[in-house]
């Protein structure tokens, strides 16, 4: 007697996940004609009006103004140009703000950004995790009521895509909120 077989189970979704038909038959449309966003000619001002109105449709699901939203090549561009970016806002504003804390499980382009950051004067503050995972909210507490002065900024990443754990983001960004700390 056979197993019966069962179709795979993707389970890595943090890292890619299949489009939906919807946005695949959109893309699709999209592709099949020629335009660089930064040129002048016809297709060019086609395809500048089309990202802009992507920008306008995804800002105002946020809640925020198009001129907020930046495009990046994906995930690494994207929380290198956050946590460098906001560190060195701050430290511009006030030299004091050297302190960036993230958890000791990261995703590595945290970890890389602020380690880059650490050789450039920067103090990376690494909050440890439970057994299970999770960033302890009275660690952070702790951490921020003691140096949110020199505090540039907090990273800690939502759901963790190695071990699964999703953190208490929303008592999290309230601890940093309180204490006057971008939280990435």
């Amino acid at each position: 007697m056979s197993m019966p077989t069962r179709a795979p189970v993707y389970l890595d979704h943090a890292a890619s996940t299949a489009m939906l038909p919807e946005a695949i038959e959109a893309m699709n449309a999209v592709y099949a004609q020629p335009g660089n966003a930064s040129s002048l000619h016809g297709a060019g001002r086609w395809a500048r009006r089309l990202l802009e109105e992507a920008r306008e449709t995804i800002a105002a699901s946020l809640g925020a103004r198009p001129s907020e939203g930046i495009f990046t090549s994906g995930g690494t561009e994207a929380d290198n140009l956050a946590v460098k970016g906001i560190y060195w806002a701050r430290r511009q504003a006030d030299d004091r703000r050297r302190r960036v804390v993230i958890s000791s499980i990261e995703h590595h382009a945290i970890v890389d950004s602020a380690q880059w950051l650490a050789t450039q004067g920067a103090e990376l503050v690494i909050l440890p995790v439970d057994d299970a995972g999770f960033v302890s909210p009275a660690a952070l507490r702790a951490e921020l009521a003691a140096h949110a002065d020199e505090t540039a900024l907090v990273s800690i990443m939502w759901a963790n895509n190695e071990v699964g754990t999703i953190e208490p983001i929303a008592d999290l960004v309230a601890i940093a909120t309180e204490f006057g700390i971008p939280m990435h």
